[in-house]
């Protein structure tokens, strides 16, 4: 029979993009960002669908399904405000995105999707929120696992720990098992090691996504003093930041680090492209990271089209707020051997 899936808070189509690589045939994705569009659909041959949940009819996406097919539904809400940042705001409950994940409980209950899952920062298990949305789910008749994943576990070179939640109507299911040992694990130099060298503020030729940040003489100073892997301890004290020559800013030793090549890389967050936002000078040469480098860290492919690029920060933001594609396609091979198990 024929899986079709629906992807939720699609984004650029990272969990998109895995599922198809999976061969799961995913029909449309859903999101709140119209500048998502051209990326989600121009990689992935699916239908993008600009609408804000909150207000959405979820009996539309019903009928994109083939009728008999076995329905799947994926997302991952907004993670904001279950981030550990946000953790610490007490105010966090009146973020608008916190009871987004309600509305995947809803298109639940619409779509009647024979499996499910959603990926989302580890935060989020800690909440009333989350003990009700599985609540939820288990009233509707689902098999519920979920598990904190270590990503470097599955194929994914990111120091990234992220919830993965699998729920099933036809049988139980589980959260994909581990597919890298440690000594197996995808590091730096594997994923964008033969990448053009750049300079500050360059575009690669061949490749426009390939561009790097200007950085100012102060930082540029900073980076060449910078070891992989080493912190702002390595630098002249001239070069220290006020807060450094603070006791309170000494444990931040992350930031304007460099990565190493032998290891897996930071997590990559939206300010991946900015040098002073975390661990994110690249390995040897005087710079950040470049797009295609986040892109790559992230496991989108090497030809994956992002558009024109408009605004680097915006472009970040897209590819750091992604669901890494490799994470989709371990949760696409998983579910279709649970529906061959069950025999559907």
């Amino acid at each position: 029979m024929k899986i079709e899936a629906i992807d939720l808070f699609c984004g650029i189509g990272g969990l998109t993009c895995g599922l198809r690589e999976a061969n799961i045939d995913v029909l449309a994705g859903l999101d709140n960002d119209e500048t998502c569009s051209f990326t989600y659909e121009k990689n992935n041959g699916a239908k993008f669908i600009s609408a804000d949940i909150a207000e959405y009819d979820f009996r539309e996406l019903k009928k994109l399904y083939s009728k008999n097919s076995l329905r799947v539904l994926v997302g991952c809400a907004p993670c904001q405000p279950f981030s550990s940042h946000t953790n610490k705001n007490k105010n966090r409950e009146s973020d608008t995105r916190w009871n987004l994940i309600d509305y995947f409980i809803e298109a639940v209950r619409v779509l009647d999707p024979h499996v499910i899952s959603m990926e989302n920062v580890r935060g989020i298990t800690k909440t009333r929120i989350f003990d009700n949305f599985i609540q939820e789910l288990e009233k509707l008749g689902y098999s519920i696992d979920f598990k904190i994943v270590y990503c470097p576990d599955y194929g994914i070179p990111q120091s990234r720990s992220r919830l993965v939640l699998m729920g099933s109507k036809i049988g139980k299911i589980q959260v994909p098992s581990p597919t890298h040992t440690k000594n197996k694990y995808k590091t730096v130099q594997d994923i964008i090691g033969k990448l053009p060298p750049l300079r500050v503020g360059e575009v690669d030729k061949k490749d426009h996504v390939h561009c790097v940040k200007n950085l100012n003489e102060l930082n540029l100073k900073r980076i060449r003093q910078s070891k992989p892997s080493g912190s702002w301890k390595d630098w002249d004290k001239e070069l220290l930041p006020n807060c450094y020559r603070k006791a309170s800013g000494k444990t931040y030793v992350s930031v304007y680090g460099r990565m190493s090549w032998e290891n897996v890389s930071p997590t990559m967050t939206t300010q991946f492209f900015n040098y002073g936002s975390g661990r994110f000078g690249h390995p040897e040469q005087d710079r950040a990271l470049s797009l295609r480098e986040g892109a790559l860290l992230q496991t989108f492919p090497k030809g994956y089209d992002f558009g024109k690029i408009i605004s680097m920060t915006r472009t970040a933001k897209h590819i750091g707020n992604a669901v890494p594609p490799r994470l989709g396609f371990v949760i696409g091979k998983t579910i279709k051997e649970h529906f061959q198990q069950n025999h559907v």
